[in-house]
């Protein structure tokens, strides 16, 4: 999922794309009172029964971006999240393969990359300077 406002991005790793899998997902990274643009995959059918509106586009039918309210912006489209999965696969390239075990380890440090949009000394402090003390053993 991308935040189309805050740029934000959540990714999980699911065993399956089925509707069983992908609706508690959804319902547990979003709020109720948003829209959802995805594409035609039946995993996405009763969203809308959550309180969540619903639109999606159709790729088999040729459509990749549609205008609902006819303000001439094509609001139902999934491509912000596409560029995103580029983005991923360029990230895992270097490492040459990364076994499923692993993917998910990857894949945090792709969104915890993303999501993070500035880098100040505050921040580097925190990771750097540890707020706790070690007892010896």
């Amino acid at each position: 999922m991308v935040g189309r406002q805050s740029g934000q991005i959540r990714i999980t790793v699911c065993d399956s794309v089925k509707q069983t899998t992908i609706q508690p997902k959804v319902e547990h990274d979003t709020k109720t009172n948003i829209s959802i643009y995805t594409d035609e995959c039946h995993a996405y059918e009763h969203i809308s029964e959550t309180g969540r509106s619903h639109s999606s586009v159709n790729h088999s039918q040729g459509e990749w971006a549609r205008d609902d309210d006819g303000d001439g912006v094509r609001e139902v489209h999934c491509n912000t999240l596409e560029g995103i999965w580029t983005g991923l696969r360029n990230f895992l390239r270097p490492f040459r393969g990364v076994h499923k075990k692993y993917l998910a380890i990857y894949v945090v440090m792709f969104e915890w990359k993303h999501n993070l949009k500035c880098v100040n000394t505050n921040f580097l402090r925190a990771i750097m300077i540890p707020n706790f003390t070690l007892k010896p053993i």
